[in-house]
């Protein structure tokens, strides 16, 4: 049934983004959680938006770390988003 779902768009490829998951407010950013299935796992991923005299910004950070549901991914994409904000800011925007 994979091998019909693949060849008829019903399934992704093993690192395919998966839609983003509700936004957490911190500091005046948005954290939007988007892990994705990997052999099995879940690898943390998300999205920080911010708007920035009136411009819509968003930067995608991938991290190492894998989880047994996409849940528990989700909930430290909110933690790592966090930490990602503290240590660097506006500055992650940048480079986009």
């Amino acid at each position: 049934m994979s091998f019909l779902k693949k060849l008829f768009g019903g399934g992704g490829g093993s690192d395919a983004v998966e839609p983003k998951g509700e936004a957490t407010e911190y500091k005046g950013y948005n954290i939007r959680p988007a892990p994705y299935s990997e052999g099995g796992q879940y690898k943390t991923a998300g999205f920080i938006e911010k708007t920035i005299d009136g411009v819509e910004k968003s930067y995608r950070f991938v991290r190492v770390d894998s989880h047994a549901s996409r849940d528990a991914a989700a909930d430290f994409a909110v933690i790592k988003g966090k930490q990602i904000i503290d240590e660097q800011g506006d500055r992650i925007f940048d480079s986009n």
